[in-house]
């Protein structure tokens, strides 16, 4: 069984969500469970108007299943060597930057530079190139950060089942992969040339990774590529089957807007920040046990501000460019708006009344 199908048809049918009345939004933000057509009303353009409720259901939503508490993590980038043509990707293959891959006394060190922050919540980067960073070298790289990181996340190019049961045997817990877009025709525009092209393979990668012992697997769309709702009814969708069929393991969602890359391209729409807290706190109250993800994307005081509307995950201390923690580093895939280190992050959550979880994960033969 697949979410292609659904994918597929969510895809190519548009919502029309202009016959979403501020009724409708008030029946959704108060039913006890909500449904698809439910959630579709919550992210329709009515909904504008009772973005208050919206906000203070998600945020008693959110208390009531993680607390006053907030993950902290920082994404280390090994690699950007990339096989792909991504026409929105700092790192794509046709953009002139600087090439690098870190090597594993690289690794190290860019390791006990972030752990010397607190952090033990790792996110390990590459561009697509599996020729370049294959599954070796990423299980070289784990083993190399395993002792000092009980928790390592990939975001790399997609796998076989196979591929991912051994890096969770090497110690990785997470897998982060965004489908960027679920419209399969825009998909295919976007990703001219490079293994990336094809969008089931992409789409069923979440799946794979659960079914190879993934603790934790993360999705999302790139916001600004076409329109935010319909990306998000997608994402949240996705989120949903996910949920139901593999409920042993954390689904996450983040959700990125565009940035500043290397690279000419620019967003088809741009989404505010009224919109993104409306994407948040509707998949908060669709799906209340989601963990939800924003990145150093955006900008500080935005981050700070909506912190109780439904986040659960927050990245700090952040470089986007192969390295970047231990010594300066070059290009980044994006820029990014949150430059504040782990500490000061840490102290901005204290200030609100939340607690920097550091750890909250232990392997079991590392406890044993």
């Amino acid at each position: 069984m697949s979410f292609l199908p659904e994918a597929l048809r969510l895809g190519q049918t548009p919502l029309h969500l202009e016959t979403v009345s501020g009724d409708d939004v008030r029946r959704a933000v108060d039913l006890p469970r909500v449904d698809a057509s439910a959630f579709a009303a919550l992210l329709s353009p009515a909904a504008d108007e009772h973005l208050e409720s919206m906000a203070a259901r998600a945020h008693a939503l959110t208390l009531s299943h993680f607390g006053r508490t907030v993950s902290l993590f920082t994404p280390l980038y090994v690699s950007n060597h990339c096989a792909n043509h991504c026409r929105y990707c700092g790192f794509a293959a046709p953009n002139s930057i600087p090439r690098s891959q870190l090597s594993l006394d690289e690794v190290r060190a860019e390791g006990e530079a972030i752990a010397a922050t607190g952090l033990r919540h790792l996110l390990l980067l590459t561009g697509e190139a599996p020729r370049k960073a294959g599954v070796a070298y990423l299980e070289a790289c784990v083993q190399v950060l395993r002792p000092l990181f009980p928790s390592i996340s990939v975001e790399v190019y997609p796998m076989e089942t196979a591929d991912y049961a051994r890096l969770t045997r090497a110690g990785v817990d997470g897998l982060t992969v965004f489908q960027e877009t679920y419209d399969p025709v825009l998909y295919a525009e976007l990703h001219p040339a490079g293994p990336k092209r094809d969008y089931a393979f992409r789409l069923n990668t979440p799946q794979r990774g659960a079914e190879a012992g993934m603790r934790v697997v993360n999705i999302g769309a790139l916001l600004g590529l076409t329109d935010w709702r319909q990306e998000i009814y997608a994402v949240g969708l996705h989120a949903a089957w996910l949920q139901k069929r593999y409920p042993g393991v954390d689904i996450a969602v983040s959700l990125p807007r565009m940035r500043p890359h290397a690279g000419a391209f620019q967003p088809a729409c741009i989404v505010s920040d009224r919109e993104l807290v409306q994407a948040m706190t509707a998949l908060r109250i669709f799906l209340p046990r989601l963990s939800i993800t924003i990145s150093t994307r955006e900008a500080p005081s935005f981050r700070d501000n909506i912190l109780p509307l439904g986040v659960t995950r927050m990245s700090a201390g952040v470089s986007t460019a192969v390295g970047g923690h231990a010594k300066p580093a070059k290009t980044g895939q994006f820029e990014i708006s949150d430059p504040r280190s782990v500490a000061e992050i840490e102290a901005m959550l204290r200030s609100r009344g939340y607690q920097a979880v550091f750890k909250d994960w232990e392997p079991i033969e590392a406890s044993a």
